[in-house]
């Protein structure tokens, strides 16, 4: 059987951070599912590789479970955004931030990130085992055993401690679906609701008819409740873009994380405002002057050109038809949020283990010697940078962990 210091099982974007940060090299093993490892890394930000915000804090985070040791914020304050990036430049990458705060890498490839981890593996000497599926996870004397299967049949491999990198439910392409929760739950851990974030929407479907493919900017908000009950949840402007089940585009992804696990106990609603820059004066304006220009015109017809055709006849069908009801209805489209495209279609899973059964360097208090980082624990972030970097922030919490109990065992 293989001996090992440290075993990460899982090679995606926080199971090579924590090897690249860990001051072991060869005493190291990396177990990733997939082909090869950092896959998912390499597609994150639609392949341009978003890895941190400039506006990062704890406030861009959820979690369900008690977090009253604060070890998100600990771990954000310690490996935050100027640690990563110090990290990463040390590698010799270099990052930008846009207009809103997304940081990037200067030649916008996700895969130069994933490149930089695994320059650095190599030259430290860590092994990555790909095309190794971890069955099981046992606790011995001293250690653990992981036993493995891959093309070649069942392995063991032993070590020390065990870090699970393994991911969520969301982006099974990815070979993350859910089924490593297993290796956690084995010693006695939890989990609370999984939920799908960061995922396309469905929603009613008459009021969308005829509009698949239609992409409109828009400024859009999610809504809980009904009545007076009824209380704003989030707000995001972008892209808008209709499919044949509901909506999809960068602002309903964003919103998404606010919502997807009110789904089914509430009713979750979606307003989008077209034409955000234009004032409802302005456009009232035009629409009466259209009106009054093409008197015989169709009400299917006044809007487009001022919106799209398509969501214009839409826009008409949700009216009274007249310049008032439809200058109200581009100001106001509201659509009933009946479900999300699920774990297929996510990026991201809400929920996980709970942060209270892992100490403040995310060692399990159930199993010592047992760590987690990444999106295995219940913290999943907004859109925009905010779960890579704390895939980097729960990796180097891990690290350091391990370095400082190897550095006490050596004294």
């Amino acid at each position: 059987m293989n001996g090992y210091g440290t075993i990460i099982v899982g090679g995606g974007a926080s199971g090579l951070f924590c090897a690249a940060a860990l001051k072991g090299g060869k005493d190291v093993l990396v177990l990733e599912r997939g082909e090869r490892a950092g896959r998912k890394l390499s597609a994150t930000g639609n392949g341009q590789g978003n890895v941190s915000n400039l506006h990062m804090s704890a406030d861009h985070y959820f979690h369900q479970s008690g977090d009253s040791r604060g070890v998100l914020s600990r771990g954000l304050a310690l490996h935050g955004r100027e640690d990563m990036l110090a990290f990463l430049e040390g590698l010799g990458g270099l990052f930008v931030a846009d207009g809103r705060g997304r940081v990037y890498p200067t030649g916008k490839q996700a895969s130069s990130v994933t490149d930089l981890l695994r320059f650095r593996l190599a030259e430290k000497g860590v092994r990555i085992a790909a095309g190794m599926r971890v069955r099981s996870l046992r606790r011995e004397a001293d250690g653990f055993v992981a036993e493995a299967e891959g093309a070649a049949g069942a392995e063991c491999f032993f070590a020390r401690r065990v870090v699970l990198c393994t991911g969520g439910s969301a982006a099974k392409n990815f070979g993350t679906d859910g089924s490593a929760y297993a290796l956690a739950t084995a010693f006695g851990h939890t989990l609370t609701p999984l939920y799908p974030s960061l995922v396309q929407l469905k929603t009613e479907r008459e009021a969308i008819r005829g509009l698949k493919g239609i992409r409109a900017e828009a400024r859009l908000s999610a809504f809980a409740g009904r009545g007076r009950e009824k209380r704003k949840l989030a707000e995001e402007r972008g892209d808008l873009i209709f499919t044949d089940y509901g909506v999809s585009g960068d602002a309903v992804f964003r919103l998404s994380a606010f919502l997807t696990d009110r789904l089914g106990k509430e009713e979750i609603s979606l307003s989008a405002e077209f034409l955000p820059d234009v004032s409802p004066e302005r456009l009232l304006r035009a629409l009466r002057r259209k009106r009054a220009a093409f008197p015989s015109l169709a009400d299917g017809e006044l809007a487009g050109g001022i919106v799209n055709n398509a969501l214009g006849r839409a826009i008409a069908r949700r009216s009274d038809g007249t310049p008032e009801g439809q200058a109200a209805r581009i100001k106001d489209f509201p659509l009933a949020v009946t479900g999300s495209l699920g774990f297929d279609g996510a990026q991201v899973t809400k929920g996980g283990i709970p942060l209270d059964e892992a100490d403040e360097n995310l060692q399990s208090r159930l199993a010592p010697g047992l760590y987690f980082a990444g999106e295995i624990l219940d913290v999943d972030g907004e859109c925009g940078g905010y779960n890579l970097q704390w895939a980097y922030s729960s990796a180097r919490l891990v690290a350091d962990g391990i370095d400082g109990i190897s550095g006490r065992q050596e004294r």
